[in-house]
């Protein structure tokens, strides 16, 4: 009986560890001011009329904490580069140098930090949904287990304080995040 409610447990937190793993992978399309290759995820190039990811046809580096250098594999890219970064609508303005695509990335304005700001904590929030539907799941998955009136309230004891780990660390990584948006 008691393997049971173990089952329910574990898949409790590996679905609750998934709203975590995604909430951080938003969180990474989030800018911070600081440029990163991450930054340009998003952006799919017309390689041969595929639409294919920007890290596959080129090499991406931030050679200091302003700037994002590309280097394409082959240097007939460069303008379907360009052009994949404007339709991105990522904000950036792209120029070339003949070898590479260079993207100066502008410093954040007071204003654009909070509006990230707010953009993270919705992320937080929408993770925070899913682990309470997830603790809610567990719980009915529970009671309809036939087991003492017991075991069910300890078993759904365990899925609060899963949930609250949860959530707590959810908090963290929003904190971090936020710290991150907010330092100039």
């Amino acid at each position: 009986m008691n393997d049971e409610i173990d089952f329910i447990l574990d898949s409790t937190k590996e679905d609750m560890q998934k709203a975590i793993i995604h909430l951080e992978k938003q969180l990474v399309n989030i800018r911070a001011g600081k440029a990163s290759p991450a930054m340009l995820g998003s952006v799919k190039v017309d390689y041969y009329g595929a639409q294919t990811p920007l890290n596959q046809v080129a090499n991406v580096n931030t050679p200091d904490a302003r700037t994002i250098s590309i280097q394409p594999f082959e240097k007939s890219l460069i303008q379907a580069i360009e052009k994949g970064i404007m339709q991105a609508n990522l904000g950036f303005n792209p120029m070339n140098n003949g070898d590479n695509v260079i993207i100066n990335v502008p410093p954040l304005t007071e204003e654009r930090r909070k509006e990230l700001a707010k953009q993270a904590k919705a992320e937080a929030e929408e993770a925070k949904i899913g682990v309470r539907n997830d603790r809610k799941n567990a719980n009915q998955e529970l009671k309809k287990l036939d087991i003492s009136e017991d075991l069910l309230k300890g078993a759904e004891a365990d899925v609060q304080k899963l949930t609250d780990s949860y959530i707590e660390k959810i908090d963290k990584i929003l904190a971090v995040k936020e710290k991150e948006i907010m330092t100039v």
